[in-house]
């Protein structure tokens, strides 16, 4: 008798409690709190004389690639990007020192988040070992003391369930729909610009862009009554002209981060055609972290 081995290396995620999403109070303390996790005012204009705004971009693209390549919690990398803001908001931060907080962010958001973190030797082979894991370990905890160990934040992840729930969508769509947000959820957080906006305000912009993109919002005009952005605004208390103009600057992100990707594919084409002439389209590889190709807009 041959006998097979079906043991497989799984990891037990948590399931969404309908208690919790469905009772408003919850969502009210969400609302309530989610400014206090927030940097206060634009610490390149005040705190930070040796980073500049593309050195952030640049790191936030690292660690959204390691966190996709490690396939983290959704929560991890929006997570950490918070973290990074909150300290460069109250600390100088020289800018050879800026991969390791990046890695050291994602070190403690991904303890509270996963049930199986990374860990310190792992973080530093994705710096080439420019850092030592004694060294990551060591600015864990002066993290832990600029931030007063209030780890705990608000992410714009913690409002998805929340909206989608209280939406009048095809059952059959939310899948779809919770991809398109996160992916939406984590561009707006490589970019500075969404870094003091609430993130009940990113949130319910990426949920209006993902369902105009879509077009569940025109599908059956009958099922909203009001506006998909009226509906959107009255959910979390957010002022309508404040949330288009939101999700309108999100849907500019995303069209520039799919510009980019093409022009990085083209000239990875370029580089790498060969004597026959076939590129990189045949291979169809995304050259951007998260496949923002399959948004539509």
């Amino acid at each position: 008798m041959e006998l097979l081995c079906l043991e497989m290396d799984t990891i037990i995620r948590a399931r969404p409690d309908p208690n919790l999403l469905c009772d408003d109070r919850v969502l009210q303390s969400l609302l309530t709190i989610e400014e206090r996790f927030l940097p206060q005012y634009s610490y390149f204009k005040g705190v930070q004389k040796d980073i500049q705004p593309f050195m952030r971009r640049m790191v936030a693209t690292w660690m959204l690639e390691v966190c996709e390549e490690q396939k983290c919690e959704e929560e991890v990398f929006p997570l950490a990007m918070n973290y990074l803001d909150r300290f460069l908001a109250v600390v100088p931060t020289k800018k050879c020192n800026l991969q390791l907080l990046g890695a050291v962010c994602m070190f403690l958001a991904s303890k509270l988040k996963e049930t199986r973190p990374l860990t310190a030797e792992k973080l530093c082979i994705y710096t080439d070992n420019s850092i030592r894991p004694q060294e990551l370990l060591e600015w864990e905890l002066v993290v832990l003391g600029k931030l007063k160990w209030n780890l705990a934040a608000v992410t714009p992840n913690d409002f998805i369930e929340h909206i989608v729930r209280r939406l009048p969508l095809p059952e059959d769509k939310l899948a779809l729909i919770r991809k398109h947000v996160q992916t939406f959820i984590a561009l707006c957080a490589t970019d500075f610009r969404f870094a003091m906006y609430p993130p009940s305000m990113i949130a319910t912009g990426s949920v209006g862009a993902a369902i105009c993109g879509l077009q569940l919002d025109s599908a059956d005009q009958s099922q909203w009554g009001d506006s998909l952005t009226d509906l959107l605004a009255k959910i979390t208390n957010t002022e309508v002209d404040v949330l288009k103009a939101c999700q309108e600057q999100i849907e500019r992100v995303l069209v520039s981060s799919l510009r980019e990707g093409r022009q990085q594919q083209q000239q990875q084409q370029q580089t790498q055609r060969g004597p026959s002439g076939k590129g990189l389209d045949e291979l169809d590889q995304s050259s951007t972290p998260t496949d923002v190709r399959d948004v539509n807009l």
